[in-house]
C-alpha cells in the first residue's frame, strides 16, 4: 500500500483499506433505522445507489427481497461487489445514479448512503429525480447523509466546513441542513415520512467499537498506527470532524413517491 496512494485516496476508501466496514456518517445504528424505515420485505424490488464496499447490501440481502440491484460508478468497487453477490441472484450495474439504464417503476424500495452529500446541489437534484422515476407509486426512498446544524447556520460557516472537508477527505462534500434536505426531496415530488439523526462520530473510539466490534476495532487501530501516512490523514480527518461537531450531524430520511 503505497504512501502516494494513501495520500490521494478518497476518505472512505482510505478507511476501507484500514479495515473499516461501516463507513456511514451515522454509523450502524442510523443505517439500521434507515432499513427499518424502508421496511424491506420478500416482495420488494430493491435498488441501491453507490453500494461502495457492500456492507449495507449484505444487511439488505438478509431480508431476501425479490430482487436487488446496485448502481455503482466505481469500477473497482463494481468488480468487488459482483464477487460478493455471486450466487445470490442480485446484480450490480456499473453506471451513474443520475442516469440509470432501467425502466420507470423498476423498484419498490430505493436507498443510498453517504453519496448525495458528495454531489453539487444540481446533481443532488438529478439523482433524487432519477430515484423518483425508478420507484413505483407508493415506493420508498431512503438516504443516510451528512447534515448541518442549525437550520439557520451561516453561509460563512457552511462554506468553511465544505472547504475543510474537501481538503481532508478529498471530496467536495456539500452537506445540507435538515430543512434543506427536506426541501430538496419535496421539490422533486417526494413526501418526507420520517427523519432520524445521529451525532457525527465516525472516527471516535466508542462509535468504532459499536460499529465494528472489538476484534475488528483492534485490527483497524493496528493498521492505522502501522501506516504513518494513513495515520496522519485519518487523525486530521478526526480533527476536522471534532472541530465542527456542533455544526455537523448524520441524517437519515425516508421519503415516499405519492
Amino acid at each position: 500500500m503505497g504512501n502516494e496512494t494513501i495520500n490521494t485516496d478518497l476518505g472512505h476508501w482510505l478507511l476501507s483499506k484500514m479495515g473499516k466496514k461501516v463507513l456511514r456518517p451515522g454509523g450502524r445504528q442510523l443505517t439500521q433505522q434507515l432499513l427499518t424505515g424502508l421496511d424491506i420485505t420478500e416482495e420488494d424490488k430493491v435498488i441501491e445507489f453507490a453500494p461502495g464496499i457492500g456492507w449495507t447490501m449484505a444487511q439488505v440481502l438478509k431480508y431476501k427481497p425479490r430482487s436487488y440491484t446496485g448502481i455503482e460508478l466505481n469500477g473497482e468497487a463494481t468488480r468487488m461487489l459482483r464477487e460478493k453477490l455471486n450466487g445470490t441472484g442480485g446484480k450490480i450495474i456499473q453506471g451513474d445514479a443520475s442516469r440509470v439504464d432501467l425502466p420507470d417503476g423498476s423498484a419498490t424500495k430505493l436507498y443510498g448512503e453517504a453519496m448525495l452529500t458528495m454531489q453539487a446541489d444540481q446533481r443532488k437534484s438529478r439523482i433524487i429525480k432519477e430515484a423518483f422515476r425508478l420507484l413505483e407509486k407508493g415506493g420508498r426512498y431512503g438516504v443516510h447523509e451528512l447534515g448541518l446544524m442549525p437550520n439557520d447556520i451561516s453561509t460563512e460557516t457552511k462554506t468553511e466546513i465544505q472547504r475543510e472537508l474537501a481538503k481532508t477527505i478529498h471530496v467536495n462534500a456539500r452537506p445540507l441542513t435538515r430543512a434543506e434536505w427536506v426541501a430538496l426531496f419535496e421539490k422533486e415530488g417526494f413526501r418526507v415520512k420520517e427523519i432520524f439523526t445521529n451525532p457525527m462520530l465516525l472516527l471516535e473510539a466508542g462509535r468504532v467499537l459499536d460499529d465494528e466490534g472489538l476484534f475488528r476495532s483492534l485490527k483497524i487501530g493496528f493498521n492505522i498506527f502501522t501506516h504513518p501516512y494513513a495515520k496522519k490523514r485519518i487523525l486530521h480527518m478526526r480533527k476536522v470532524f471534532r472541530k465542527y461537531k456542533k455544526e455537523m450531524n448524520a441524517i437519515a430520511i425516508i421519503a415516499e413517491k405519492p
